[in-house]
């Protein structure tokens, strides 16, 4: 499980900070429905018809114990004293009250949790296979690769103002159970049916997963979401490209 460093801690302090004083301007009057919005959904917050709701990041579905018991404290602190694990595995909690977001992202900023990037149209949380790491049936652990795609897509200045949201997950395995078809990128590590394929992608990943990930979200950043009809990845020698197919 990856742990902050110092560097991580601070960015997400120096975000705590920022979204409380945005907060209180915006209670005080100085900023306008519409100049908070942008900035309330940076951070996960959404302004429904009976209560705000706050989705929390949950890295790949990846939990400590000692996160999972500051969930529990928040909720009953600040919320109704439980929550709901969404199907992308984030956490919501549906009944916070507005000028307290910015205590309950303190709060989980002292067990390197946030809420960065869980709404609006960025790269959303990287999901996978709920039982990665543990699965039988998986040929690599995709959580691995689940990290440094959360790591190279967290505040990426190419890709904070998509068309639309984004959303990437990983299987490590030939069972589907991260449902990467659902999904704008899905990789897929398995072996084909001669055994070969599988290994060589355990080998290459770190080659061709970035490139490529880069490459498809610049066309849909310049394209918009709705002109791009399906995506194959093939293999070109010992390389892996993909082929975009656009609608007319």
């Amino acid at each position: 499980m990856y742990q902050y460093d110092n560097i991580d801690q601070t960015i997400v302090n120096e975000r705590v900070a920022q979204f409380r004083d945005q907060t209180s301007r915006y209670l005080s009057g100085k900023l306008t429905d519409d100049e908070f919005r942008p900035l309330r959904l940076q951070n996960g917050l959404y302004i429904q018809r009976h209560a705000p709701m706050l989705r929390i990041a949950v890295p790949y579905g990846l939990l400590s114990s000692k996160q999972l018991r500051k969930l529990a404290d928040i909720s009953d602190r600040f919320d109704r004293g439980y929550g709901h694990f969404s199907t992308r595995q984030n956490l919501q909690l549906n009944w916070p009250k507005l000028e307290e977001t910015p205590d309950i992202l303190e709060e989980l900023s002292k067990v390197e949790m946030h809420a960065i990037q869980t709404s609006g149209n960025c790269i959303r949380n990287i999901t996978t296979d709920q039982f990665a790491g543990v699965a039988p049936d998986e040929i690599i652990d995709p959580r691995a690769i689940a990290e440094i795609l959360r790591q190279w897509s967290t505040f990426h200045p190419e890709f904070s103002l998509l068309p639309r949201k984004f959303k990437i997950a990983v299987s490590g395995s030939q069972q589907d159970r991260a449902i990467v078809q659902a999904h704008d990128i899905g990789l897929e590590f398995y072996y084909d049916k001669d055994q070969n394929d599988g290994k060589k992608y355990r080998e290459n990943k770190h080659h061709w997963v970035m490139p490529s990930k880069e490459r498809m979200i610049n066309i849909f950043k310049t394209s918009g979401f709705r002109h791009v009809e399906t995506v194959d990845l093939v293999r070109c020698g010992k390389e892996y490209q993909y082929l975009v197919y656009f609608t007319k």
